[in-house]
This record gives structure tokens, C-alpha cells and sequence, in this order.
């Protein structure tokens, strides 16, 4: 049993789980995993977080997501959205926790879009859910389908900000439940490569 995910501080009327207890909850299920990585964004970092060694966990997640939905309990959120594939988990999640529809957008010929016959409708509130942040891009990806439909993102919940907080989504109120401060680098000024270490595979695939 995990017990430092029962370590809860009190932030105004709001409780949520210690970053301490969700970085060392990451550590024991083994999603925080140091090496050679090629990051979705492209970058390359000596640290990765595998979010499905957490996810696969229901009990955790969970815990997690609704410690995410006691943020944005306020703001009158309508509809929970997140980006294929671990963002469906946390959108799922998130919105059972608030009492919310919970829907999720995902590539169509490379552009993140809404299918399934999912839509939104004008003014709706919508609070965006994303598992691993570096960049930003697939979460703004999603702001932008999000306002193309008319709805409003109130704000994003994320489970790792991997950019120590430098991320910038445009005024748009974001909570992160583990901040981590994480070197990541353009492959042409990689310091591993530079050493030939050569890139770690992780997951089943080896991707």
C-alpha cells in the first residue's frame, strides 16, 4: 500500500495531495525513470515519466485526479477534456469527480480534433486535463479546438509540468500536481549524445 499518497495539506478550502507524496508515488510505481529519452516534443532529457506506470493503477489515479477536480471545483466546469491517449484516463477521472461529462480529442490527419460525435456547445466551461506537459503544444492544440467550438477553457489541470513552471498558456489558470525542473535538450545540442549513450527504450514497444 502506497501510504505517502494519504499525506493531504489544505489550500484555502481546497485539499490536495502534497507534491511530495505525488513525486514519491511516481518513484514507487516506477513512472519516473532516468536515461537517454527522445521526448514527444522532439527534445531529448535524461529524465522521462512513464504516466502509464501510475495510470495502470486505478486506485492512484483516482486519487490523484480528484485531488486535480478539488482545484477546479469553483469554476463551474461544464464538460473535462484531454488529449488522446493518457488524457482520456485523467478527463474520464476528473470529470466522474466533479459530476461532469468527460470527453477527448485526438489526431486526424495530424491535426488534434474532436471526433466520435463529440461537440460542444458556445459559452461552454471546460477545464482541459493533460498527463505529462513540457512544451505545452497538445494542450494548447486542444485550447484552440476547445475555442474553435465556441466553449471557454476555465482552466488546465495537469498531473507533471516537466518545464519548472515556464510553461504559458496564454492568462488561461493551470494547476500542476508535480512540478519537476527537468533538463530537456534540442538533439544537435545534447549533451548525452555528444557521449554516445544512446537513447533508452521504454514501454513495451520500445518506442
Amino acid at each position: 500500500m502506497f501510504l505517502a499518497i494519504l499525506f493531504i495539506i489544505q489550500v484555502g478550502s481546497i485539499y490536495m495531495i502534497t507534491e511530495e507524496a505525488v513525486k514519491d508515488l511516481l518513484k514507487q510505481t516506477g513512472a519516473i525513470m532516468e536515461g537517454h529519452f527522445l521526448l514527444t516534443s522532439g527534445l531529448h532529457s535524461p529524465m522521462y515519466v512513464e504516466k502509464f506506470n501510475v495510470l495502470q493503477r486505478p486506485r492512484y489515479t483516482e486519487k490523484l485526479c480528484q485531488s486535480l477536480a478539488e482545484y477546479f471545483s469553483g469554476q463551474g466546469v461544464e464538460t473535462v477534456v484531454g488529449p488522446m491517449t493518457g488524457g482520456i484516463i485523467l478527463a474520464h477521472e476528473v470529470g466522474k469527480a466533479l459530476g461532469t461529462r468527460a470527453i477527448f480529442t485526438e489526431r486526424v490527419d495530424g491535426k488534434m480534433a474532436f471526433r466520435r460525435g463529440f461537440t460542444l456547445h458556445a459559452g461552454e466551461r471546460v477545464l482541459i486535463v493533460e498527463d505529462i506537459v513540457t512544451t505545452g503544444g497538445s494542450v494548447r492544440e486542444v485550447i484552440d479546438v476547445v475555442r474553435t467550438a465556441g466553449a471557454v477553457p476555465v482552466g488546465i489541470g495537469i498531473l507533471v509540468d516537466r518545464s519548472a513552471g515556464k510553461v504559458d498558456f496564454s492568462g488561461i489558470p493551470y494547476k500542476a500536481l508535480l512540478t519537476l525542473d527537468i533538463q530537456a535538450y534540442r538533439p544537435e545540442n545534447c549533451p548525452l549524445c555528444a557521449q554516445h549513450i544512446p537513447l533508452t527504450k521504454r514501454g513495451r514497444t520500445g518506442k
